[in-house]
């Protein structure tokens, strides 16, 4: 590596591009091995309530799922364009890639992949993380002594403390409140399935309610970013702005449809089995009053219980005298 075959010796040769966050994969890992353990009790289970218990099992998982997996995902807002720009400092070469901008709960994730992917015998194609957990300074830091690209180095400068945006501040509080109410729901998720194994539906029905409300509670955290002047992201001749993406509509399917329709459909079944139970009590009641008009009576047992107790006194008294 040399100054004349335009790498500079301070910057990677090729960079290795994303393909799998690896804690969706454990996510993912760990509800496939819940619901094939589950299913496979399906055998013993008799008739058409089978078909209900697998349906069951499958909704409650995923429901899980989905809630422990947004807490992971990067793409609650994004924004990508297809530019021109600069590609690395101290250097005039302008590449034509995708630049992209995906937006999480605890960072963001900014790619460039070059279009075609190899330019200048190098092969475009990157996709760095910046998380906000303490501080996004010392990551931009690295990047910097990395010699990523400008428009990465560009992008996550607007992320940082010193950037006049205060981009920070409005997407660091948002991700950590929208993450609260999340796991919330997710402990509302847990003590839901616990309630429906046992004869209180109601209050299972109700616990699911809870846990769609903290889903539109971490959409509604979230979505206090677009509540603020938006700051213009300007690479080359255009620019860019975030919008909602993928998870936060995945999180209002979520909480709308599939909770809400649990819920309504866990409540008729309670609505229909109490009024079958008091239908049932009440047959009950007058087949045993029919049976105490219809039955022989003992008249010997009757006439010793019926005796009055002054009766039985002044017997005694008369038999001692």
């Amino acid at each position: 590596m040399t100054f004349y075959d335009d790498i500079y010796p301070f910057y990677p040769l090729q960079r290795t591009s994303f393909i799998f966050n690896g804690a969706l994969l454990t996510i993912i890992l760990v509800f496939l091995v819940l619901a094939v353990s589950l299913l496979l009790i399906l055998p013993g289970i008799r008739g058409k309530s089978r078909l209900f218990w697998m349906f069951r099992i499958i909704i409650s998982l995923f429901i899980g799922a989905v809630i422990v997996a947004l807490n992971f995902t990067n793409d609650w807002a994004e924004a990508r364009m297809t530019t021109k720009a600069t590609y690395k400092s101290f250097s005039n070469a302008v590449v034509n890639a995708e630049i992209g901008l995906h937006v999480g709960l605890y960072g963001i994730n900014v790619t460039l992949k070059g279009n075609p992917v190899v330019q200048f015998n190098e092969t475009i194609d990157y996709n760095e993380m910046f998380s906000w957990h303490d501080t996004i300074e010392e990551e931009y830091e690295e990047a910097l002594e990395k010699g990523l690209p400008n428009p990465i180095l560009y992008i996550a400068e607007k992320f940082t403390l010193s950037s006049p945006c205060g981009l920070i501040f409005q997407y660091r509080y948002s991700g950590r409140y929208a993450s609260a109410t999340l796991w919330t729901a997710f402990c509302c998720w847990m003590l839901a399935n616990i309630l429906f194994s046992m004869p209180v539906i109601r209050y299972a029905g109700y616990t699911m309610m809870a846990t769609a409300a903290f889903i539109f509670f971490s959409m509604a955290s979230f979505s206090t970013i677009m509540n603020v002047p938006q700051c213009v992201f300007s690479i080359g001749t255009d620019s860019f702005q975030t919008e909602y993406s993928h998870s936060f509509w995945l999180a209002l399917a979520t909480g709308n449809d599939v909770h809400f329709h649990i819920d309504f459909t866990h409540a008729a079944l309670e609505t229909g089995i109490q009024s079958l139970i008091s239908a049932n009590s009440d047959d009950f009641c007058e087949d045993e009053d029919d049976s105490y008009k219809e039955g022989f009576l003992n008249s010997v047992f009757l006439d010793a219980v019926t005796i009055s107790p002054v009766k039985s006194k002044l017997a005694s008294v008369s038999r001692l005298m």
